[in-house]
């Protein structure tokens, strides 16, 4: 152990000493954390692996160890503890308050018994923690209570690793899906210091990047991309994680690389279980179609998209459903060809699924079916099922503000389309002014954008339409802000530029296009427009030597 600062008998430090080794030695593709406990060697060795699972968020695996130390030492106060932790997902705005308590009353039945059964001071205030959580009341009043609780550990135990980190994440989830920068950085700080004493503890790392995903402070988490995929193989969510940086960047290689080791790792372990594959990351699998999409790799992107179809319709559930809703969109919104749309699951469609038809039919000329869906999207109930299928979507949420704001945006957009194509112009630019508005007054979500063809580039591209070049290019930058190199934004950039005579500033972003676009698709056409503009340019610069 790193220093005996339990203030433990020599002879249990030593007990623990070995069954931490010992689980380091079994648990080292998940990372290694010091954590020591009063439950029996054997039992500490799965509660080691728990805790690293529970790290990574790797929340089914974490419960079985858990549960499987529970077994092996029935009094063991902080297998029950890591138990009920398995069921808060603080950055998914989701718990499930009665399988924790259920969790917790299997050691025994009040709080004042089970604390009771913890033999240290420590062990009792991670209990009292957890009962804190997982109280009567709201869920904003329990989660601050729950990070007044942690800070108290960590300021009692700083020396604590593991405190210091559960603390750090408990301050992210009072956030309440809001991103707070100033609380973001808060829990940074506890981290970092973590991270700089122990490069391979999973839960600095982890929560770490969550602090940083976004553009402005991304470059603040790429040390900590660096490593966490390394250190934890085993954990898919890992392998994937590291990508939330990498997306805030724009780097699509990485982007790519992650999130197919990503789902890679969640299929072994469905085999590895003998579990159908239809369960595999599908978070992970949208995020990798999005970042073939940006890559101009359609076959893969839809090989992604027909995978998820697949499972959508092997489990049917509503979050398997939204996801291939969500996949379809994006992959409408960049596709070249309107002529090969993939079809709708069916059903009942939800803000999504409707934007998305309207939008295939509309590149297909057929106005009457885009009015048709318009009005289909106008006749959905408020408050209904939401169109995300992120950590932070209405679905996750428990309701359905988020969810409804973004089907608003979806059918301001699509309404714009089809005035375009009507020669109502300025019509059409109000109502995405109005959208764009609305986008930018939601708090930043990670990852591909929730709103699959982003307001600011869409309105940019009507600009260009009206020949206001200048004004079009403000609005492709407001557009990269919010997603850094998005490919459909930095095609009208360039195309913005050289209509406005910067032709400089055209020719470096076509050379970030091509550089994107290196793997793209035989004969895809923005990529040969890119190859012709950047040709010219080298003809015409030979020719004025």
């Amino acid at each position: 152990m790193r220093g005996n600062w339990m203030g433990r008998t020599a002879a249990l430090a030593g007990i623990l000493i070995v069954t931490a080794c010992l689980a380091q030695a079994q648990t080292g593709q998940l990372g290694r954390i010091d954590f020591p406990t009063s439950g029996a060697p054997a039992a500490q060795q799965e509660f080691i692996r728990g805790a690293l699972l529970l790290h990574s968020f790797e929340y089914e695996d974490a419960r079985e160890a858990f549960q499987r130390a529970e077994k092996l030492d029935p009094n063991f106060a902080l297998a029950y503890w890591g138990e009920a932790m398995t069921f808060n997902h603080p950055l998914w705005m989701d718990r499930d308050r009665d399988s924790a308590r259920a969790a917790l009353a299997k050691l025994a039945p009040t709080p004042g018994a089970r604390e009771a059964k913890a033999p240290t001071e420590r062990e009792k205030m991670y209990l009292r923690a957890v009962e804190t959580l997982y109280a009567e009341g709201e869920k904003t009043d329990r989660d601050l209570a729950y990070a007044a609780a942690m800070r108290d550990l960590h300021e009692r135990f700083p020396q604590d690793a593991d405190a210091a980190c559960f603390y750090a994440l408990s301050l992210l989830g009072t956030t309440e899906g809001v991103r707070d920068f100033r609380t973001y950085m808060r829990a940074a700080a506890i981290l970092e210091d973590v991270f700089a004493k122990y490069p391979d503890h999973p839960g600095a790392i982890h929560y770490s990047i969550h602090c940083y995903d976004d553009p402005t402070h991304a470059p603040l988490g790429v040390r900590a991309a660096s490593v966490y995929a390394r250190i934890a193989p085993a954990a898919s969510h890992a392998q994937h994680m590291i990508s939330h940086i990498y997306i805030a960047l724009g780097d699509w290689n990485a982007v790519v690389t992650s999130n197919e080791k990503a789902v890679a790792v969640s299929e072994d372990r469905l085999r590895r279980r003998g579990e159908p594959l239809s369960g595999r990351s599908h978070h992970a699998l949208q995020w990798l179609e999005y970042a073939y999409l940006q890559q101009g790799r359609f076959r893969e992107a839809r090989a992604k998209l027909d995978t998820m179809a697949e499972d959508a319709r092997a489990n049917g559930s509503r979050g398997n459903r939204n996801y291939y809703a969500s996949m379809r969109a994006a992959y409408i919104v960049e596709m070249p060809d309107s002529r090969n749309a993939p079809p709708s699951l069916g059903g009942q469609a939800n803000a999504m699924d409707l934007f998305a038809t309207g939008w295939s039919t509309i590149q297909a000329g057929d106005l009457d079916a885009a009015r048709k869906a318009l009005a289909e999207m106008k006749s959905l109930p408020q408050g209904g099922p939401s169109s995300g299928s992120g950590y932070m979507s209405g679905m996750n949420m428990g309701g359905a503000s988020r969810g409804a704001t973004i089907d608003g945006i979806l059918q301001n957009e699509l309404e714009a389309a089809i005035l375009l194509k009507e020669s109502k112009a300025q019509e059409a630019q109000a109502l995405l002014e109005k959208a764009a508005a609305a986008e930018e007054g939601m708090s930043f979500e990670f990852g591909p954008p929730e709103v699959p063809k982003p307001v600011r580039e869409l309105l940019g591209e009507v600009l260009l339409q009206l020949n206001r070049p200048v004004d079009a290019r403000k609005q492709f930058e407001l557009a990269l802000a919010r997603a850094p190199r998005r490919a459909q934004a930095l095609l009208g950039e360039a195309r913005a530029a050289a209509q406005s005579g910067d032709n400089a500033a055209a020719q470096r972003i076509y050379a970030d296009l091509r550089q994107i676009w290196q793997n793209a698709d035989a004969g895809f056409p923005p990529l040969q427009e890119v190859n012709r503009s950047l040709a010219a340019r080298n003809s015409q610069t030979k020719s004025q030597r």
